[in-house]
C-alpha cells in the first residue's frame, strides 16, 4: 500500500492526503465506539462493509441530485472522496421513537411519529455531542441560515429517498445522522453530503421482526453484530465479491 501523510483520525475512519489537489482518501476501520466512546470494541470486516454500503447509498444519492463528496471507492477499505469543510453539526432524523428520542421524551421504542423530525448535534466529543437549536448555530457561527435552510432541504430528500429504497429491501429506516460540508470550485461554495451513511450511524430495523440490524447489536450487546452489518449488505446487493476479509491497515508517512 502506498506510502500517505495522515490528516485526521475519527472513531471509524481515517483520512489520507489524496492523489490530487482537493481530494483525500477515507479509510474505514473496523473499531467501533458507543455512548461518546464510553464503549470501544472491533466489529470484524465493518469497514469493509460500511465502505461498499456508503459507497452504494451515496452513488444512489447522487442519482437524485444529492451533492456529495463521494468520488469513487478504491478498495475493499477506501474511498476518494473531495476535500470539504466539514460543518460542525450533526443532522439527525428521526421517523421512527428509539435511543436518546425514547430515552428523554418517555416514548415507547418503535412507535412511528407523526412527521419525521430533524435535530441539530453540535459536532465536539469533549462536550458529547450537545443538542443544540438553530439560534445556537447561527449565534455561533457554525453555519448560515441559508446553510441550514439547504442542509435540511437536503436532508429531507435525503430521508424520503433512503426510506423507500431500504422499505425495498425489507428495512425500516427508524433513524440516521448525516453531515455536511462546505466544498468550494471556482470561487463558488456549495453544501454536500459528507461522511458516511452506513449502519454504523443509520437505525435499521427489519420491517417484519423489528430486528436490529445497525450499532444498536454492539451498543446494547445484543449479539450477532457482524450478521447485522453483513444483512444490510446482503439485502442491498453489494456483499463483497470475495466476502468479508480484513485487510492490512494503512502505513503511514512519518
Amino acid at each position: 500500500m502506498a506510502r500517505r501523510r495522515q490528516v485526521y483520525e475519527g472513531k471509524a475512519k481515517i483520512l489520507f492526503e489524496g492523489p490530487e489537489p482537493g481530494t483525500l482518501v477515507q479509510y474505514f476501520k473496523d473499531d467501533a465506539t458507543a455512548f461518546n466512546a464510553q464503549k470501544k470494541g472491533t466489529i470484524t470486516g465493518k469497514g469493509v462493509l460500511n465502505n461498499r454500503i456508503s459507497e452504494y447509498l451515496m452513488v444512489r444519492l447522487a442519482e437524485i441530485g444529492i451533492p456529495t463528496h463521494f468520488i469513487r471507492r478504491l478498495n475493499m477499505r477506501e474511498q476518494l472522496i473531495r476535500e470539504v469543510e466539514i460543518i460542525p453539526l450533526e443532522i439527525v432524523v428521526r421517523n421512527v421513537a428509539a435511543g436518546s428520542l425514547a430515552t428523554r421524551l418517555g416514548i415507547q421504542e418503535g412507535t412511528r411519529l407523526p412527521r419525521s423530525i430533524v435535530e441539530y448535534y453540535y459536532k465536539n466529543d469533549a462536550l458529547s455531542d450537545p443538542m443544540v437549536s438553530e439560534e445556537h448555530v447561527t449565534c455561533f457561527g457554525w453555519a448560515s441560515t441559508q446553510d441550514l435552510d439547504d442542509i435540511v432541504a437536503l436532508t429531507l430528500r435525503i430521508n424520503d429517498f433512503l426510506t423507500g429504497l431500504f422499505l425495498g429491501v425489507g428495512i425500516v429506516l427508524v433513524d440516521f445522522k448525516v453531515e455536511f460540508g462546505r466544498l468550494y470550485e471556482n470561487e463558488e461554495m456549495r453544501i454536500v453530503l459528507a461522511d458516511e451513511i452506513s449502519p454504523d450511524n443509520c437505525r435499521l430495523w427489519d420491517s417484519k421482526t423489528g430486528e436490529k440490524m445497525d450499532k444498536d447489536r454492539f451498543r446494547r450487546d445484543l449479539g450477532k453484530v457482524e450478521e447485522g452489518y453483513q444483512e444490510v449488505a446482503r439485502r442491498l446487493g453489494i456483499l463483497p465479491e470475495a466476502g468479508v476479509r480484513d485487510l492490512k491497515g494503512p502505513e503511514l508517512m512519518q
